[in-house]
């Protein structure tokens, strides 16, 4: 399912490794005491960590050694299922238990000469699975010793994580307290497994704002170091960040905002960076919400606009859209938006990618759906937008409707003397529009042409509308996991066990869900 070949070679990338995580710091002693033990018996050790990155590497036979370089598992290199498939690294990561795989239960050919025993290592605190320990072998069969062995190992690793946790984050939380009682400022304390904010900090940050002061937190080269930024909703603020002794990789932060000059200064050093990056940008939503419009809007900043739709290479063939595509993009000025990058075919997908690093192109906007549902080449596109704006449902933005009516009723119907009555508005608010911003549109095209002047009511609206439901209205809580339970309903057409296993859940809570929200059949 994942596209893999039993016979084919490996396309493992290795990524870069932190000596100073806390599992390779946890780890290091429990491993070498491990290995001493096992030198003379042909065995080997490997660790990896969350990711199934490969963080450590023993070996007593150098066979292992050179038969795992030969596949290129080197240090940071993936063991996850889909990567290499069935493992006793990777596998253990997805069935969260200990697991034998022995010669030919590997599923590449390549690995069928090897038998490893995987055992996962939890944190105690936080029961997350922060790596899995492996003993390997040249051989068709494990030895029934290693499980206890293995497993002694694992539980002494997990209790060192346990006491260099239990350190660092109350260290962490005794400098939080005392910051956070000096005065009213958003305070963040920020460490390897931990997040700690005070009120004014959760009102002013969001969370890219958070992973924003962690990235952040890694520059820090001294033990205090200031920075000034603007946040994801356009505040420009002053960022102190002070670090933690005794707390592993912990960082005490403070945020002010800052105003006057200096505010227009900080978002002045902001768009120009952001100018000097020329990353694309990426408005994201379900279908409907207004995404080809957010894009004009932004374009605007940059004229003249050209918008590519998927559309046009279905109905003029990849070649002429590929043709007038280059043409935009050697225009040294403007705004090129390409309308849809999760429909577009992976041929023209990987010819946008190449101009994304181009100098001197156009500015460049991508539309899609939301982020989540991306994969491929399309997620690829999506990740070199630096800056990104997710557009909500317009059943989540209830509190707009009356004013979006309104203006689209002045746009459709500019020179009518119509108005909307009361109760019509409240009718407008109370509809789910599962078609977004398009369906509210055509319904208001629909009353603008029931009377020229005068006042529509709940009669004017299409019979299908002019009733609101009799139970009590969603909650905004209730009303996202709706959202988010028919958007998987609709990935997996109606397919419920897969919906219920997109969403982490089982069919009968499904069927629980979909009921007390009001969700019918798909």
């Amino acid at each position: 399912m994942a596209g893999l070949d039993p016979s084919a070679e490996f396309k493992t990338v290795a990524h870069e490794i932190d000596p100073r995580s806390s599992l390779l710091v946890g780890a290091a002693p429990v491993l070498e005491e491990l290995e001493q033990s096992l030198r003379g018996s042909n065995y080997s050790t490997l660790l990896v960590d969350r990711d199934c990155r490969v963080v450590r590497r023993w070996f007593d036979d150098p066979r292992v050694e050179s038969g795992l370089d030969s596949l290129a598992l080197i240090p940071g290199a993936s063991l996850l299922e889909e990567t290499i498939g069935t493992n006793a690294l990777g596998t253990a990561m997805v069935i969260r238990q200990a697991i034998s795989i022995n010669g030919r239960e590997h599923f590449a050919k390549s690995l069928q000469g090897f038998s490893c025993y995987g055992h996962p290592i939890r944190h105690p605190l936080t029961k997350r699975i922060e790596g899995v320990l492996d003993i390997t072998a040249i051989t068709e069969q494990a030895s029934p010793l290693l499980p206890p062995l293995i497993s002694r190992a694992a539980h002494d690793i997990e209790q060192r994580l346990l006491d260099g946790s239990r350190t660092s984050e109350k260290d962490l939380l005794q400098a939080f307290q005392g910051a956070a009682g000096l005065r009213r400022r958003a305070i963040v304390a920020i460490g390897e497994d931990i997040v700690l904010s005070n009120q004014a900090a959760n009102d002013l940050l969001s969370p890219s704002d958070v992973a924003l002061l962690r990235a952040l937190m890694e520059e820090v080269q001294r033990e205090e170091q200031t920075f000034e930024l603007t946040l994801e909703a356009g505040a420009p603020v002053s960022i102190e960040i002070s670090r933690v002794g005794n707390a592993r990789r912990g960082a005490l932060v403070r945020v002010d905002r800052v105003s006057g000059d200096r505010a227009r200064a900080v978002q002045r050093r902001t768009r120009t960076l952001l100018k000097e990056i020329d990353a694309p940008r990426l408005i994201t939503g379900v279908p409907g919400t207004g995404r080809s419009t957010r894009a004009r809007e932004l374009a605007a900043e940059q004229p003249p606009l050209k918008v590519m739709r998927p559309g046009a290479a279905l109905l003029e063939g990849d070649a002429e859209w590929a043709a007038e595509f280059e043409r935009a993009m050697r225009r040294p000025n403007g705004t090129v938006c390409v309308d849809g990058i999760d429909l577009l075919p992976d041929e023209l997908l990987d010819l946008v990618v190449n101009w994304v690093d181009h100098d001197g192109r156009p500015d460049l906007i991508f539309t899609a759906g939301p982020v989540s549902g991306l994969t491929g080449r399309a997620a690829a596109l999506a990740g070199t937008a630096m800056i990104r704006e997710e557009l909500v449902p317009l059943s989540a933005r209830r509190k707009d409707i009356p004013n979006l009516a309104a203006t689209m009723m002045s746009e459709i119907a500019p020179n009518r003397a119509l108005h909307m009555t009361p109760s019509l508005i409240g009718t407008l608010a109370a509809q789910s529009w599962p078609g977004n911003l398009r369906e509210l549109r055509a319904v208001i095209h629909h009353l603008t042409q029931q009377r020229s002047v005068g006042a529509l009511t709940v009669a004017d609206l299409p019979e299908q509308y002019r009733a609101t439901s009799p139970e009590h209205p969603l909650t905004a809580l209730d009303q996202a996991k709706r959202d988010v339970i028919v958007t998987a309903l609709k990935t997996t057409d109606g397919n419920k066990v897969r919906a219920a296993e997109q969403l982490g859940m089982s069919r009968t809570t499904l069927y629980a869900r979909m009921k007390s929200l009001r969700i019918t059949t798909y």
